[in-house]
């Protein structure tokens, strides 16, 4: 019987107004904000699954609903009814992957909608919405499932199904270690921006092998560049090395499948995404082929170079990693935007100059810097345009025009933060 979602929102509203911020905007928000993805975008299943949708958007992106819900995994000492839900958000998603693993977002239902007409190299499913292949899509799941046994201890979630699916993933992931000679999947899509297809007839930019694996869209839904999109690689093996010592002793093929990637992906990684940084110094570059061309920016949507100690991958005090930060947290990335209200990181998805609070939330989210993630709230708070909502983007000189009204992952990204100064 599914846990009641009203019931477990209100509890969640009930701890929220118990919390008190810094200032009384970032209070506010988050005390409207704390239950917006289980009240307003979950939905229980006759299977004991729960479906997220993105929010004003009906489909399930495996990413955003990972990151809609995973700050209530700090809640279920609090409120033991997440639990269960989150489980089931789970196993929803490991039946998703299973269904097409190349498909990034899914229907409620097998009801045929999508985002447009695609083709792709199989028929797109009436169950997928979106069938653009994204590395960080099949790692989402796995962090949630992380996130759940750290938090309580729990285990009985990594079974049959699980082991199963991370099999499927691995077998996606090794094909696409070598795109251009062994996978099938190609994606086109008409009458669309340039960065919403992939090039050389769906293929993609050409690359050379070198370990990583190729990536079909950023976690922006924006098509890769240089086909190697280097953190969500990063995201890979970050969630294959925490997942090691779970495989059950049975399992040993699995566990050397998993071993392997990592290796070769590291390898990768410093063969060819270790660059000289415009500041002149060593840091990591965003996209990379294998062909000697580097893509040296950040965009504002997790995984992203930002988000690496958040996702695992470094610690926050890793040399690399804070060149890194230094650099795409300056006009040196030209995703970078400074105005008269915010300066921030944003995204080729949204316009020029517009800022993600998601990246602004990951400002804070990766420093033990405590002003610091009071200074990054209060800046969300003060561009909401008295909305009491995130937004996707927001622009750096007018906080009355942003993209989307209703955006669950920042809210709870905005979310995430804030529970981290609870």
């Amino acid at each position: 019987m599914a846990t009641d979602l009203k019931t477990v929102a209100q509890a969640i509203d009930a701890y929220a107004a118990r919390q008190q911020l810094a200032t009384p905007a970032t209070t506010a928000l988050f005390h409207n904000l704390l239950s917006d993805a289980l009240a307003k975008a979950t939905t229980a299943e006759a299977d004991g699954t729960y479906f997220v949708k993105t929010g004003d958007i009906p489909a399930m992106w495996l990413r955003d609903a990972t990151f809609q819900v995973l700050p209530y995994v700090q809640l279920i000492d609090e409120i033991p009814d997440l639990q269960p839900i989150l489980v089931g958000v789970l196993r929803r998603e490991l039946r998703y992957i299973q269904h097409d693993p190349y498909a990034n977002a899914f229907n409620q239902t097998a009801s045929g909608a999508h985002w447009s007409d695609d083709e792709s190299d199989i028929p797109v499913s009436d169950l997928v919405w979106e069938r653009k292949f994204e590395i960080d899509s099949l790692c989402a799941p796995l962090l949630l499932a992380l996130r759940l046994q750290e938090q309580t201890g729990a285990a009985d979630f990594f079974d049959d199904e699980f082991w199963q699916t991370l099999g499927a993933i691995l077998t996606v992931f090794e094909t696409e270690q070598h795109h251009e000679t062994a996978s099938t999947y190609y994606f086109k899509r008409e009458d669309c921006p340039a960065n919403d297809t992939l090039t050389h007839d769906g293929r993609g930019t050409p690359v050379a092998e070198t370990g990583m694996i190729w990536n079909g869209f950023r976690p922006s839904d924006n098509a890769s560049e240089l086909g190697y999109h280097v953190p969500s690689n990063m995201f890979a093996v970050a969630m294959l090395r925490a997942l090691l010592p779970l495989v059950p002793s049975e399992a040993t093929p699995l566990k050397t499948r998993m071993q392997q990637l990592i290796t070769s992906i590291e390898q990768g990684i410093a063969d060819y995404a270790v660059v000289t940084l415009p500041t002149g110094e060593t840091g990591y570059a965003y996209e990379v082929d294998g062909l000697g061309h580097t893509k040296l920016m950040d965009d504002a949507n997790v995984p992203s170079l930002l988000s690496l100690p958040f996702i695992g991958y470094t610690a926050a005090d890793n040399p690399y990693y804070q060149a890194t930060r230094r650099f795409i947290l300056s006009a040196d990335n030209p995703y970078y935007y400074q105005g008269t209200i915010l300066k921030g990181i944003g995204s080729n998805h949204t316009p020029a100059a517009y800022v993600w609070p998601i990246s602004l939330a990951m400002v804070g989210l990766t420093t033990p810097d405590k002003p610091v993630k009071q200074a990054q709230l209060a800046l969300i708070a003060a561009t909401d345009n008295d909305t009491a909502q995130c937004h996707e983007s927001v622009s750096v000189d007018d906080a009355s025009q942003y993209t989307r009204d209703w955006f669950s992952w920042a809210n709870m990204t905005y979310c995430q933060l804030a529970l981290e100064l609870i």
